[in-house]
């Protein structure tokens, strides 16, 4: 499949060119940037052309796929482009700020019978696919929480660098949609989601720190219909930190950057353990995209994780902004 590379905007582009280039099923054929002058320098350095007009790339009859890392509020329109020209669709998260609009893409992915994927990557790790397991197999029994940390330093400032290792743009609002919770918090909202399953209510507090125009120490609490409760908390100013909790009635599991743990009544007499081994991984969210593309297989990550992580962002920043709890039956139901 050839595909063209829209944007080095993201920090992860560079990561999905490599990924892309060892795909035996992916050439790269042209490169696309909003700021030319970097596109130029990124197609010298993957050896392929630069195409300055967007529309022109999308028109190109060679062209079968496009790879998004453009600023997130530039996704929509690129998308809805892409999708009119029939180009399947791979993009970095989030995939846009509202659930309308998630759903104006979907509606032109359908029209134009094309397959759209987002990199929720941590889907496919097996510290993930042996927790839904244990869940499932009643391992914990009731499930009654989830907690979900994510955060590192790269957003505290640094000698001459007051946005740390971070792009000064990803603390701009209106390129990003948000700050810490909108970027990093991204994975612990999905895989909460997965867990926990239909979202009912979302208090949110995000803090900005460092005193810039986006939080870079958010913490939110999610209320499922499940009867789970979810904590979801993402930072650019904590130390580096993952931490995934799963507690039930009968059971916990603690999954870190260390590896996992586990405490069941069912497993060891009820004393920590560290399973012998875990499942295999899933293909990553691109080798899903391609897969689809080529043979129909049906992804693992699905349009409801897309539209759901989209439905807790979308309500999370007017929690915080009005201070209250909100309801998500006011931002759509199941998609």
């Amino acid at each position: 499949m050839n595909v063209a590379m829209l944007s080095r905007w993201h920090v992860h582009a560079n990561d999905y060119a490599r990924e892309a280039m060892a795909n035996p099923d992916i050439e790269i054929k042209l490169v696309w940037d909003e700021e030319p002058e970097r596109g130029r320098q990124w197609a010298s350095e993957l050896g392929v052309p630069f195409e300055g007009n967007l529309d022109a790339v999308l028109s190109n009859p060679d062209i079968e796929g496009v790879i998004i890392d453009t600023p997130t509020y530039m996704h929509k329109q690129v998308m809805l482009e892409a999708a009119k020209h029939k180009k399947h669709i791979f993009s970095e998260k989030v995939l846009t700020f509202t659930i309308k609009e998630c759903e104006e893409i979907f509606s032109a992915v359908d029209e134009n019978e094309v397959h759209l994927m987002l990199s929720l990557k941590r889907l496919s790790d097996d510290y993930y696919l042996y927790a839904q397991k244990a869940v499932k197999e009643g391992l914990l029994g009731r499930l009654n929480l989830v907690r979900c940390r994510l955060a590192h330093t790269m957003g505290l400032p640094l000698e001459g660098k007051p946005y740390g290792k971070l792009p000064p743009y990803f603390f701009d609002p209106e390129l990003c949609g948000g700050g810490a919770l909108m970027d990093l918090g991204a994975h612990p909202i999905y895989l909460t989601n997965r867990f926990a399953g239909e979202p009912k209510g979302v208090y949110a507090r995000l803090q900005a720190t460092l005193g810039h125009r986006v939080d870079d120490n958010s913490a939110v609490l999610v209320d499922y219909s499940s009867g789970v409760l979810g904590i979801i908390e993402a930072g650019f100013s904590s130390n580096d930190s993952f931490r995934l909790e799963l507690h039930g009635t009968d059971g916990q599991i603690i999954i870190e950057k260390g590896g996992l743990k586990i405490k069941s009544i069912h497993v060891q007499d009820g004393q920590w353990t560290t399973p012998a081994e875990l499942p295999a991984k899933l293909p990553s969210a691109m080798e899903q995209w391609v897969k689809q593309i080529k043979d129909g297989t049906e992804p693992a990550i699905t349009r409801e994780d897309m539209w759901r992580l989209t439905q807790i962002n979308e309500a999370a920043l007017v929690s915080h902004r009005e201070g209250r709890r909100v309801e998500l039956a006011d931002y759509g139901g199941a998609v």
